[in-house]
């Protein structure tokens, strides 16, 4: 039986129906599925943003909100991009003080570069990936360090220099585990 809505040419699951595959969707899931498992990854890492640290470590503490948004955006490019790097710049502001705005947009820009690049990054292997990942991360260190220029903030010691290196060393554990996740909970 043939649907005179659905065009000939695509696949059909057992009911006859194409799904979320058709016309314009491209393949793509289009129920929301996993989006609270992304929002609880990107929960926890900013509770690991604000978590206390003894005080020898806290200028060593890793971009964890950047590091979960890089996954996203790599392996959900059309669910994760410049709005969610927004959103998440926005509560990143919030929750550590800093100039409105300031994390909003370097995560924007990061989450745009990273949606752009992402079919070329995502076929590397992981320790290349850690060097795409520790530019986007020192891009975004640059771009803080130029606001809070602006703004007239004492410039920071050589240990924030330090950080996009971290997160890098990082990053293979960072996409293991947040792939496990993706596979374990089927985020799509």
């Amino acid at each position: 039986m043939v649907d005179a809505q659905q065009p000939a040419g695509y696949p059909r699951n057992r009911r006859g129906y194409s799904g979320t595959t058709g016309p314009g969707r491209r393949g793509i899931a289009v129920n929301g599925r996993g989006l609270g498992i992304i929002w609880l990854t990107f929960g926890i890492a900013l509770l690991l943003t604000i978590l206390p640290l003894p005080e020898w470590a806290r200028p060593l503490r890793p971009q964890w909100v950047t590091l979960v948004l890089l996954y996203w955006c790599l392996a959900l490019p059309h669910r994760i991009s410049v709005g969610t790097g927004f959103v998440l710049g926005l509560l990143l502001d919030v929750l550590t003080g800093t100039l409105l705005g300031q994390h909003a947009l370097t995560l924007s820009l990061v989450s745009y570069i990273t949606v752009q690049l992402h079919a070329r990054i995502r076929v590397f292997p992981l320790w290349q990936q850690a060097l795409v990942v520790l530019v986007l991360l020192t891009m975004e260190q640059i771009l803080a360090f130029w606001v809070m220029a602006i703004v007239g903030l004492r410039p920071p010691g050589l240990e924030y220099w330090a950080i996009p290196l971290i997160g890098a060393l990082l990053w293979p554990w960072a996409f293991v585990t947040l792939r496990n996740v993706r596979r374990h909970f089927k985020v799509t």
